[in-house]
């Protein structure tokens, strides 16, 4: 008998675990001692006594109108999120906004255009769309994603306008299909 089953309440333990072809002396199952691997299979039954969190419901905010998320920003970020939503809105006039994960996103016909999020000290634009997809000369794009680019921006004057402009018409020609 192994040494974690000394008492008689775990000697009962170990039979019926043997007799549900659970892990026991006799078994070795693909976590025993011998593979040299430690703990159970993923999806396996839980640890007695374990307790699992409830899943979270939605988002409160979750489609809510974007208004709010601009209003309760500080105001050095809401000036840069002020303007980035005047240049989304100038440029792709027919684009939705909704709350998403806490921040706006821009989308046309269902399929995410941009995003706006105002982090403690700046502000991203990200856009959506396949590598490549948006022309940078001036390498002020960041990420690698298979999704989309943002643009880092620490003060409205950082922002520029003609080429957001052109990465917005291109985002949302991307997301037009």
């Amino acid at each position: 008998m192994p040494r974690d089953m000394a008492s008689s309440g775990d000697e009962a333990r170990c039979r019926s675990r043997e007799e549900e072809g659970g892990p026991g002396e006799e078994s070795r199952g693909p976590h025993s001692q011998e593979n040299g691997k430690k703990g159970r299979e993923k999806g396996g039954p839980a640890k007695p006594g374990k307790k699992f969190a409830a899943r979270p419901g939605p988002r409160a905010d979750l489609g809510a109108p974007v208004h709010g998320f601009f209003l309760k920003q500080p105001p050095a970020l809401r000036n840069i999120l002020d303007q980035l939503r005047q240049l989304v809105e100038q440029e792709v006039p027919r684009a939705e906004s909704a709350i998403k994960w806490g921040n706006p996103f821009y989308s046309l016909d269902g399929t995410m255009m941009c995003a706006l999020s105002a982090h403690k000290s700046h502000v991203n634009l990200i856009l959506a769309g396949p590598p490549g997809s948006f022309d940078d000369p001036d390498g002020r794009l960041t990420g690698e994603g298979k999704t989309g680019r943002h643009l880092k921006l620490t003060s409205a004057e950082q922002i520029p306008h003609d080429q957001v402009r052109r990465w917005l018409r291109k985002a949302a020609a991307i997301a037009a299909g």
